[in-house]
């Protein structure tokens, strides 16, 4: 009678899980489905696109909307290929990851091992700023931008990205660090070590999980970011948001779909990339994160 009723739960479990992974590979199905549709015509003549059926695989498979997207010459003062905003955005993602995660480091580090009065406060208006919408923030930045030279530039860029990413790193970092021994810093301190070189020796080489958090949160972030690159980029400092909308707009008659949706992929690769490559420690540096907060 026992084993009877074992081997009954048994099968009740499998055919749970087997409900479950079935589940699971339909909504998988779903999600992917607009990935497919932007891969598979991508690569087809824009003759299939426009008489045939969008779901099918492509009866003439072709690179030319990939290299239309990438490198297609110059119209007037503005490129119409995304190749040279791709670096542009390359060059405001790479300093405003890195200084953000430092700074953010830094402000956990100092918010958790080196208390203050009005720590907390100071912690409650950083992690305010987390929840102010970009809309508010604009007409001061370009002001600000515009009194420091730096309006219509990559730098200009790294600035707003940095200042409106502080609150997000610090939450990171400081959630993180609230659990770390304070005995380690206190020894350190006992032994001659100054603020920088506890920083630099003890607390960041221990800070590997969350810093891939914040690495991974702030790049998804700014690369996909287009309401300040619109807003304070000129034509040769726009990032790639900015330009596969200019691609799209630029089309004029029959629109090019084929190359739209390789300008689509192109643009969204990196941000696919990172999470594909690091996307399992963002995962455990968030429950970190969160065990040790």
């Amino acid at each position: 009678m026992a084993a009877s009723q074992q081997e009954s739960a048994i099968r009740t479990s499998n055919t749970a899980r087997v409900l479950i992974y079935l589940l699971l590979l339909l909504f998988a199905f779903f999600y992917l489905l607009p990935l497919f549709v932007m891969g598979v015509n991508s690569v087809k003549p824009l003759s299939e696109i426009t008489g045939g059926n969008m779901m099918a695989l492509p009866e003439v498979w072709t690179l030319e909307p990939w290299r239309k997207a990438w490198s297609e010459a110059q119209v007037g003062v503005q490129a119409t290929g995304l190749k040279p905003y791709f670096w542009n955005s390359i060059k405001m993602v790479v300093p405003a990851v890195f200084i953000s995660t430092i700074l953010g480091a830094l402000n956990g580090y100092v918010l958790t091992k080196w208390r203050f009065r009005g720590d907390t406060i100071l912690f409650g208006l950083m992690l305010f700023a987390c929840f102010i919408p970009f809309q508010i923030v604009l007409i001061p930045m370009a002001r600000v931008l515009g009194i420091f030279g730096l309006a219509g530039t990559t730098w200009g860029l790294v600035l707003v990205h940095v200042v409106y990413g502080i609150g997000f790193t610090t939450l990171y970092f400081r959630n993180y660090y609230a659990a770390f021994p304070t005995e380690l810093v206190r020894a350190a301190q006992i032994d001659g070590a100054g603020f920088f070189q506890i920083f630099w020796r003890i607390m960041l080489p221990s800070s590997g999980p969350i810093i891939v958090v914040s690495v991974i949160w702030q790049f998804t972030n700014i690369w996909n970011d287009f309401l300040f690159g619109a807003s304070f980029a000129d034509f040769s400092s726009q990032p790639m948001t900015v330009a596969l909308n200019n691609l799209v707009q630029s089309s004029t008659g029959v629109k090019e779909y084929n190359v739209h949706f390789a300008g689509a992929i192109l643009a969204a690769l990196p941000t696919l990339l990172v999470y594909i490559v690091a996307g399992r420690f963002f995962v455990r540096g968030l429950m970190a994160g969160s065990v040790k907060g």
